[in-house]
This record gives C-alpha cells, sequence and structure tokens, in this order.
C-alpha cells in the first residue's frame, strides 16, 4: 500500500470549520489516514511520497448532484442525438466524464439519460471520469416535462430518457423497472419545465399521490431516494408534500415550503449555473429561460437563510458545458449569501449526504475515500477560484491521481 503525504497546504475538510494554514493529508492506499494540523501529523515513512502542495488548498472532491452527460451543453445540439447510433453516443461520454473529473468533480448524480451501464463501467475502470450515480429515465406525465411530441407527430421522449406515467399504478410499474435495473436514484418531473416543448414550468406536473407512490416504490425497493424536477409553485408544493429527498431547481418556493422543506430534512439543488445562459433545448425555452432564471436567481437567497441544507448541481450538458460545475460554487456567494465555506461545504459535504456517501465521501477525515482535490490559492476567501479549472491543480479520486496541473511530484 503506498503512503503520500501532502504538506505545506491549507486543508478546507469541508466540515464548515476554519480552514488550518498549516496542515498534511496523508493517504494510504485509497483510504485517508490523517487530515489536520501539520504539528499532530504521524512521522512519515521514508518510503513515502512527499509533495510539497507550496501553500495551496486541500479541499475533497466535489459532487455535482445534477448533470446530464447524454446532452451536450453548447458542444452540439441535442437534436443530433437522433441522427446517430446509440453506440456513437456512448463514445460521446467519454471526453465529457474526462473533463468533468479534471475540474475537480469526483462523483455525479446523472438525474436523466444514462443508464447502469456507464456508471459501472467508470466503477470498474473501463473509462475514466467521476463516481456516477444514475436516474437513468425521468418520470413525466402526458404533456409533462419529459414529453417531446411535437406536432409533426415525431417524439423525443424515448431519447431522451423520458418516461410517461398518467395514473399512480403506472407510475409504481416504472418505478419497480428502475429499481430492477439497479438505480440509485428515481427522478420524477412534478413540475413542467423550461427545456420542454409542451408546458410551462408553472404547470403542475406529476400530481402529490403520484409523486407519494414513487416514494414509497423508492423507499420500499432498496431504500432509493427521489429528485423531484419542480420549478413552479404548483410542482414545488406536490413534491414537497409527496416526500421527496431533493427538489431540483425550487425556483418558485415560498416561506411556507421552504419551513416544511427544514422539517422534513429535504435539500434543495438550485442549478444557478444554467441561469446564466439561456436554455437554447427547444425555441420554448429561450422565452421561457429569461423569465425563470431571474426568478431562480432571486429565490436562493431565501432557502440558504430558511435553513435549508443546499446541495451543487449545475445541469451541465443542457446549458452549462461539461467542466464548468464548479462555477456553481460561486454563484451559491453571489446569489444565495453564502460565505465561501458554506458554499464549498454545499459542494462536498451536503452533496455526499443527500447522495447517501457522506459515510465514505465528501470530507476529508481519517478512513474516508481518498478523494481530494488541491486548488490554487485560498478559496475560503474567494469561492469563484474553484470555477477556474485553471486552478484546479490535482484531483486524487480513490487514491489515484487522475489529473495533475500543478506538476506535483506525486
Amino acid at each position: 500500500m503506498t503512503t503520500t503525504v501532502l504538506h505545506n497546504a491549507r486543508l478546507i475538510d469541508g466540515n464548515g470549520g476554519d480552514p488550518i494554514d498549516d496542515a498534511v493529508l496523508v493517504i494510504d492506499g485509497d483510504k485517508i489516514a490523517y487530515a489536520g494540523p501539520a504539528s499532530g501529523a504521524p512521522a512519515a515513512d521514508d518510503s513515502a511520497t512527499k509533495v510539497d502542495l507550496g501553500g495551496n488548498t486541500i479541499c475533497p472532491g466535489f459532487f455535482d448532484v445534477h448533470v446530464h452527460l447524454s446532452l451536450p451543453g453548447t458542444k452540439g445540439s441535442p437534436i443530433m442525438a437522433a441522427m446517430v447510433p446509440p453506440s456513437y453516443r456512448y463514445f460521446q461520454l467519454i471526453a465529457r466524464l474526462k473533463v468533468t473529473l479534471e475540474a475537480g468533480v469526483t462523483t455525479v448524480r446523472d438525474l436523466m439519460g444514462v443508464d447502469v451501464g456507464v456508471r459501472d463501467a467508470v466503477a470498474h475502470g473501463l473509462i475514466e471520469g467521476p463516481r456516477v450515480l444514475v436516474a437513468d429515465k425521468m418520470l413525466s406525465q402526458t404533456g409533462g416535462h419529459a414529453d417531446f411530441h411535437i406536432p409533426s407527430g415525431l417524439s423525443g421522449t424515448d431519447l431522451i430518457g423520458g418516461v410517461l406515467v398518467d395514473t399512480v399504478d403506472e407510475a409504481r410499474v416504472e418505478a419497480r423497472k428502475l429499481c430492477r435495473e439497479g438505480v440509485d436514484v428515481i427522478k420524477v418531473a412534478s413540475s413542467g419545465g423550461v427545456s420542454s416543448p409542451n408546458d410551462q414550468p408553472d404547470y403542475l406536473g406529476a400530481r402529490e399521490e403520484l409523486v407519494a407512490a414513487v416514494v414509497e416504490e423508492g423507499h420500499n425497493y432498496g431504500g432509493r431516494p427521489v429528485a423531484a424536477h419542480a420549478i413552479g409553485l404548483p410542482g414545488i408544493e406536490s413534491a414537497v408534500n409527496g416526500g421527496v429527498r431533493s427538489i431540483e431547481h425550487g425556483y418558485a418556493l415560498t416561506d411556507e415550503l421552504r419551513k416544511k422543506m427544514v422539517e422534513n430534512g429535504q435539500f434543495l439543488v438550485p442549478t444557478l449555473l444554467e441561469t446564466l445562459k439561456p436554455d437554447t433545448a427547444t425555441p420554448q425555452a429561450v422565452a421561457k429561460s429569461e423569465k425563470w432564471h431571474k426568478i431562480a436567481q432571486d429565490s436562493v437567497r431565501a432557502s440558504v437563510e430558511a435553513g435549508i441544507k443546499i446541495c451543487t448541481g449545475t445541469d451541465a450538458g443542457l446549458v452549462p458545458d461539461h467542466g464548468e460545475n464548479l462555477g456553481e460554487v460561486g454563484l451559491l456567494v453571489k446569489f444565495g449569501g453564502m460565505t465561501p465555506l458554506q458554499a464549498i461545504t454545499a459542494a462536498t459535504k451536503n452533496s455526499a449526504e443527500l447522495c447517501g456517501l457522506l459515510d465514505t465521501l465528501g470530507t476529508l477525515e481519517d478512513g474516508k475515500i481518498a478523494d481530494v482535490v488541491v486548488v490554487k490559492g485560498d478559496p475560503s476567501q474567494d469561492a469563484d477560484l474553484v470555477g477556474d479549472n485553471a486552478n484546479i491543480l490535482l484531483v486524487v479520486k480513490e487514491g489515484k491521481v487522475k489529473s495533475n496541473r500543478g506538476s506535483f511530484a506525486v
């Protein structure tokens, strides 16, 4: 088992406390053996690799809990997916996974578009990328967010990964199919959306009884959590009252619903990065995004102040490009009023907790998996640093170096 000692560094452990200015982090194999002040570090064996980080900052591996690896961002059009075989689209994932990992994101939650095979291919070392949790499909009503039928009679519903369910019984069956497949999370659309052609974000999607049925099936079949696409007020009410684990977007949240989310222990993934550019997935989306992206930016501060557990997700692939993921951290400061340390905690500890991985990831502590990111400078003072990939100097996943822009001797 190889030992690596990272020293002459500042440490942000993800727990939200003050950084440790003169810190050491010891990695034994794929686990963290020590993270703390240099004065308390164990004596390093002569065989250990000692790496001087030049006063830069050690952070836990970051999360993006709302991505779409199947979508191209600004690098192409989603329509092109209909013009190539499925096998071609899988090869497109290679570059997207790689650039995401090199941006310092060591875990992603893909909320529609890739199946468990992609997750397992990364886990088994067939391709490089962040750890992947998958939803595969999104459950939506006819005419709802995943219904991409267009007037010509053509439909992109299957292509994007949508499944249409219009009754509670249909939703139960499809949820069980996803559980049978082995997904990590179930996604349901309880509101309309920006990118979808046939609805508006303030339309009600999956009703409360349907959401609750999906939550029950997920709980009974392996304890799988449910994430709800919920933008407008009716959809958010349905999702919160239906018992989902996370509200994705949540732009039209009210103070009453925020209070309920805190009481229920529900998480919010505000996806601020996608609000910086128009959504061009459909012609209808351009006009919708102008209105709803502004609502998102104005809303998130109240959610932070209410004490909701905030996580970092970006919708990467839909509007933002893959590899831009950590721009979300600085936006939680800009729009949410978080301190830089709070925003970093949202991107590490909170997101790991949402994903059910806090026992092994999300903070830098003895015995946890060695997902480690070295950031140039001090992101506890300037959260925007992590959003610039040039500042992501070293990425370690499970104890192995995946990117080394800092040219450290590792």
